[in-house]
C-alpha cells in the first residue's frame, strides 16, 4: 500500500475510532502569529462593534453570496476524509497534577506547553494526535490548543472573538495539508496555521496567538512541578500512545493532500523551527540549531535579537508505531535575550544554558535557576516546530538557515 493510501486509511481510522463516540453533527455554540498567513489580509469584514454576526454556515457553503469574499481559493480547501467533528475536539478536558501523572507519559514524550498567569499546563501530543483541538481555560484565559499532525504544528489561540467566548472544532477539511477548524459561534472556517478566518461570516478576523512550544515531558515536569497535564480520561476510547501516521516524519515522504509547489531550498518534510517577527521570517533546519545534548543559537531576525535554545530528549511522535519510539528531535525554546536592559549571550553548559555576561544558568523554558539572575525569565517569542513545506507556504519570503 502506498504512503497516501496508508495516510488515507489512518485518517479514516481516526474517524471510525473517535467520531462514533460523539455526535458528528454541528450544534452552534450558545456561549456568549506564529505561522504568518497566505493571503496577507487580516482586517475583519463588517464586524459589529460588539458581539458576532449571525447567518449561514461556511461548513454548508463556503461560497455563500452573503459572505465576504474568501481569502483563499475555496477549491483548495479540501476534504481530508472525516466530516465536521469526525475527529472530535476535547471540550471538557480532565487535567491531572504533574506529580500524579503516572507512567503513561515518558520523559521523552512530546507535550504542548502553556503557561498563562502562572497556570502551567501540558497537553500530550499522543492525545492531540487523535483530537487536534482542546478547548480549555488556562490562567483564566479561554484558549484553544491545536495540533496538526500533517504539518507537525502546535499553535494555541485565545478563543474569545470580539468579546464573545466560543470553542473550535475540526471541519474535516485541509488547506495546504493543514488543519482547517471552525468556530462554533458562526461556523466560519479558520486556518490553524495562522489563526485567520478564510471563509464565512468572520472572514478576515485573526485570533490572538499564545506561545505554546513543544517540549519533552521531562523538561516540562521539571520546570513546572506544580503544573497540570491533560489526562487520557478524555471521554473517548482510543489507544493513546499509538501513532496513526506511521512513517510520516520522513524526508522521503510527501505531504498529504498538498497541492502547492514546494520551495526547493529544502526537502518538503525537512523539520524546521520557524520564527516571524515584525514582518521578517526565518526558518532554521534542525541541523542548524542542534548539536550534542544542547545548543544555543544567538542570532537576529529582522534586526531583533533572538536566542534559540535546543536540547535533546524529545521523541518524534510521527515516526514509529509507538509515539514514544521515534527518533530524538529535541525540544526548542525561542527567546528575546534581554534582562533589565542587559543583552545576554547564551551557550550550552553542563546542566542547562549559561549566559557569558553573568554566568547565570538557564533552563529550556528561559528561566534562570542559578547565578546572579536566578528567578529571571526571558521573554518567549512564539515559534513553530514544523515541516518546511508548511512554513514556506505561509511564509514564502522566509530566510532559510541550514546546518
Amino acid at each position: 500500500m502506498g504512503r497516501f493510501a496508508m495516510l488515507g486509511a489512518a485518517i479514516a481510522m481516526l474517524t471510525v475510532a473517535c467520531g462514533g463516540l460523539q455526535p458528528s453533527g454541528r450544534e452552534p455554540s450558545s456561549s456568549s502569529s506564529p505561522g504568518g498567513e497566505v493571503t496577507g489580509a487580516s482586517e475583519p469584514h463588517d464586524l459589529p462593534a460588539e458581539g458576532l454576526p449571525t447567518g449561514p454556515s461556511a461548513l454548508d457553503d463556503m461560497n455563500d453570496p452573503s459572505f465576504p469574499p474568501p481569502l483563499v481559493d475555496t477549491a483548495d480547501i479540501m476534504s481530508g476524509g472525516p466530516p465536521p467533528d469526525g475527529i472530535p475536539a476535547i471540550d471538557e478536558p480532565s487535567l491531572t497534577p504533574v506529580a500524579d501523572a503516572g507512567p503513561s507519559l515518558q520523559d521523552h514524550d512530546g507535550v504542548i506547553a502553556l503557561d498563562i498567569n502562572g497556570d502551567a499546563r501540558a497537553y500530550p501530543v499522543d492525545i492531540l494526535i487523535w483530537h487536534e483541538i482542546v478547548n480549555d481555560t488556562v490562567g483564566g484565559v479561554p484558549v484553544s490548543i491545536t495540533y496538526c499532525p500533517l504539518c507537525n504544528s502546535a499553535v494555541s489561540y485565545e478563543r474569545t472573538i470580539n468579546g464573545v467566548e466560543t470553542t473550535f472544532g475540526t471541519s474535516g477539511r485541509l488547506y495546504a495539508s493543514a488543519l482547517v477548524m471552525y468556530d462554533r459561534a458562526t461556523e466560519s472556517l479558520w486556518t490553524h496555521y495562522d489563526g485567520v478566518a478564510v471563509a464565512g461570516l468572520l472572514t478576515g478576523t485573526r485570533l490572538e496567538p499564545i506561545a505554546s512550544p513543544l517540549l519533552a515531558w521531562g523538561e516540562f515536569r521539571q520546570a513546572h512541578p506544580d503544573g497540570h497535564v491533560l489526562s487520557r480520561d478524555t471521554g473517548f476510547t482510543r489507544d493513546y500512545g499509538r501513532n496513526p501516521y506511521l512513517g510520516y516524519d520522513s524526508s522521503d515522504t510527501s505531504p498529504f493532500l498538498f497541492r502547492g509547489d514546494v520551495d526547493q531550498r529544502a526537502a518538503a518534510m525537512q523539520r524546521v523551527v520557524g520564527v516571524a517577527i515584525d514582518g521578517s521570517a526565518a526558518a532554521f533546519t534542525l541541523e542548524a540549531i542542534s548539536s550534542g545534548e544542547a545548543h544555543a543559537t544567538n542570532t537576529e531576525i529582522g534586526g531583533n535579537p533572538v536566542v534559540i535554545l535546543w536540547q535533546a530528549g524529545q521523541a518524534s511522535a510521527l515516526e514509529a508505531a509507538d509515539t514514544s519510539d521515534g527518533r530524538d528531535i529535541g525540544s526548542v525554546g525561542v527567546f528575546q535575550p534581554d534582562v533589565d536592559g542587559q543583552r545576554l549571550t547564551l551557550e550550552a553548559g553542563e546542566d542547562g544554558f549559561v549566559d557569558t555576561e553573568t554566568g547565570s544558568t538557564w533552563n529550556l523554558t528561559g528561566r534562570a535557576y542559578s547565578g546572579p539572575l536566578t528567578g529571571s525569565q526571558l521573554e518567549r517569542i512564539p515559534h513553530l516546530d514544523t515541516f518546511w513545506f508548511a512554513w514556506s507556504t505561509y511564509q514564502p519570503e522566509t530566510e532559510l538557515v541550514k546546518g
